[in-house]
């Protein structure tokens, strides 16, 4: 679906040349929603605007839907552009324009008779959960409202592939959620390709079937969500996956309760697929002379099955432990004796 090989952006500037993206390549399968997650700087923005050719490649080439995007121009890219559609951060919805009216604009743009624009727009605004609202002008309207419109806008002309610059990144927690489901949702019915770029790992995790990390202009690490959050490999991916997995607070508690127990061992667990369903704790209690104090965990679901972190304290004779933790191993669940912080 999408093909991007040996891909380079650079810009000049009176400072000399910036490199925005560095010999990227990637391919990105049909159907799936893939993630691209960076920092400020890292290149998300111009490889993502390079997809349908807001960018140029200074170098490479960027194939999507089986068309050249960085070589075509003029009416041939309008064409292109509307199989690739795109939804912004900051909405960019026309103020003196109706939710009606807002998504019909690509439409009218395209020259859709009346009627069959008037059925489309109703069929999106049914297919976003804006029913009730189509007379409504966007100022009127809350943050994940606005955005439901530019996501009905951007599938007005059934596109084949739905790019979201930062999509989410100025609506609140539960609104970025909503608005996760409901493109999740979209994929689904319309086996729409998504491509994302964002800097909040919470949204990889939630949506994603693969997900590519960016530093510098490059992608430094590429594979599917789950192994990501497994076995994340650069130090950037790990403060990423960190963002979900042991927040502030967490690194907090166990500064705290390293302290608090100084005998024994603290111990983070790592639970991946269905070993987050076995009873590891009940058969620790049973099987060992320890004791066991859950000091803090959590459960989260990507796309590909479940990823759990528990921290736990093990105290007893240190043999004994020792024997908990190697029987800890054979479970197929991560294991780490924390000894700081």
């Amino acid at each position: 679906m999408i093909t991007l090989k040996d891909v380079s952006k650079v810009y000049s500037s009176t400072s000399g040349e910036i490199q925005a993206v560095d010999h990227v390549s990637l391919e990105i399968n049909e159907g799936e929603i893939f993630g691209i997650i960076g920092y400020s700087g890292a290149g998300k923005s111009t490889l993502i605007r390079m997809l349908n050719g807001l960018e140029t490649p200074t170098k490479g080439s960027v194939i999507v839907a089986n068309k050249e995007v960085s070589k075509i121009k003029g009416r041939e890219l309008r064409k292109a552009r509307q199989e690739i559609s795109m939804i912004f951060q900051h909405f960019n919805l026309l103020w003196s324009r109706t939710v009606r009216e807002n998504i019909a604009f690509p439409l009218e743009i395209a020259r859709v008779p009346e009627e069959e624009r008037l059925r489309k727009v109703d069929e999106l605004i049914k297919l976003v959960g804006l029913e009730g609202r189509e007379d409504a002008y966007p100022s009127q309207l809350s943050g994940g409202q606005k955005q439901r419109v530019g996501i009905a806008r951007a599938l007005a002309n059934n596109p084949k592939v739905l790019l979201c610059d930062e999509a989410t990144s100025a609506l609140d927690p539960q609104t970025t959620d909503s608005i996760l489901d409901l493109l999740v949702d979209i994929n689904k019915r319309l086996r729409l390709t998504i491509v994302l770029i964002t800097h909040e790992m919470h949204v990889i995790r939630k949506i994603c079937h693969r997900v590519a990390v960016m530093e510098s202009g490059r992608i430094v690490e590429l594979g599917n969500v789950l192994d990501v959050f497994k076995n994340p490999l650069q130090p950037i991916t790990k403060t990423f996956v960190n963002q979900v997995t042991e927040p502030e607070e967490t690194i907090e508690t166990i500064k705290h309760l390293l302290k608090q127990y100084p005998e024994g061992k603290v111990v983070q667990l790592t639970f991946v697929g269905s070993s987050t369903e076995q009873p590891l704790i009940t058969n620790l209690i049973r099987h060992y002379n320890v004791t066991v104090n859950i000091l803090k965990g959590k459960i989260s679901q990507t796309q590909n099955g479940s990823y759990g972190t528990l921290f736990v304290h093990l105290d007893g004779d240190e043999h004994e432990v020792e024997k908990a933790i190697q029987y800890i191993h054979t479970q197929k669940v991560g294991v780490e004796v924390i000894t700081n912080v």
